[in-house]
């Protein structure tokens, strides 16, 4: 495994691809994330470091020093905050981390669909526990030291029942709240059985007014307010935008992600895994995600802040979701078919506009 690490970091991204992609896809991720772990905070690390493009903006009270970040799921357990910072992200959004750990959904559960520029993963919120997550956060110095924002990601355990995961997201909440610049809540995982229920109206509203109660308590014992964001799926209609919406702004959410990933098939019918059940991302959840910012923009006006992700696999999808209405855009499986340069030229790009 040490070999392999050492190999991973010394050969340029383009290069390394091919090999990667030979090998089982959770198992190439899991090297990968094992190599940056290692060698994030050594001289290695400059073999994958790029400058991170100045751009900043201030959103919910954060400054973001670029407008492009990480999206959660790639860094569940938050061991390589340093090292993914290296490749030049304004933020990053490491978990979902839930209160105690889980192995997660049965292997294999991460497939690639390169006709499609797409993955469909099943994870099912594998993580360490809310404890390692929480002692890997603290590791982590170099990326805030330099201005890096840091977004927590959390949600339920999947044996919480669905009607008590108030109490998993509360127990996170309190977890996190310390360690975070602002924190997200994921009740969009297909992968997690009935978490999207939770995007109903009436679950919705009692979720996020309980978060919310427990976040101004946390304000008084901690003397500082961490912003909440939601995290939403993009197989919404406009109706259930409208309420979503609703029951950011009556709670006094500060912003909202849009989106997680797609549970159509569509875009990807007829090709190799495209009827593995799981989440799909990647070019086909694209045009899904950027309906969905223009709708959540057209709802909570000009000023609410909006993460948009979903697709991005290119400057010009990134510069897609401004103009749909995002302030911020994510990337994640961009990331895993163009490598770290992607990260370069969407800033350089959204900086330009």
């Amino acid at each position: 495994m040490g070999d392999n690490r050492q190999i991973m970091a010394l050969v340029p991204y383009a290069l390394a691809r091919p090999f990667l992609f030979g090998l089982d896809p959770e198992r190439a991720h899991e090297l990968t994330l094992d190599s940056i772990a290692t060698l994030q905070n050594t001289p290695a690390r400059r073999l994958w470091s790029q400058p991170q493009v100045s751009d900043p903006v201030t959103l919910a009270g954060l400054k973001f020093p670029n407008r492009i970040g990480l999206a959660a799921g790639l860094d569940k357990d938050g061991r390589c905050i340093d090292g993914l910072g290296d490749m030049g992200f304004g933020f990053i959004e490491v978990g979902t981390v839930t209160p105690r750990p889980q192995p997660g959904n049965a292997k294999p559960r991460l497939f690639r669909l390169p006709q499609a520029q797409a993955l469909i993963n099943r994870f099912g919120f594998n993580n360490a526990g809310l404890d390692a997550f929480i002692a890997n956060v603290r590791r982590s110095r170099r990326f805030r030291a330099n201005g890096g924002i840091l977004g927590l990601n959390i949600g339920k355990n999947a044996s919480t029942p669905i009607e008590q995961a108030s109490v998993d997201y509360l127990a996170a909440l309190d977890g996190v709240y310390a360690h975070a610049d602002y924190v997200a809540v994921n009740v969009s995982s297909p992968n997690t059985k009935n978490l999207r229920a939770l995007q109903s109206d009436e679950a919705l509203d009692a979720l996020l007014g309980a978060l919310q109660r427990r976040r101004a308590a946390l304000v008084r014992a901690h003397g500082r307010q961490v912003p909440l964001f939601v995290k939403i799926a993009p197989d919404l209609d406009e109706a259930q935008v409208r309420l979503i919406a609703e029951a950011l702004k009556a709670n006094g959410i500060d912003g909202v992600i849009a989106t997680n990933t797609t549970i159509s098939r569509d875009a990807v019918a007829g090709l190799p895994h495209a009827d593995e059940a799981g989440g799909l991302s990647g070019a086909p959840v694209r045009e899904a995600s950027n309906r969905v910012i223009a709708a959540l923009r057209a709802e909570l006006g000009s000023r609410f802040p909006i993460i948009g992700v979903g697709g991005v696999m290119s400057r010009q999808d990134a510069i897609e979701k401004r103009r749909s209405g995002a302030d911020l855009v994510q990337l994640y499986t961009g990331l895993i078919y163009r490598g770290p340069s992607l990260v370069k030229a969407c800033a350089r790009a959204l900086a330009a506009r």
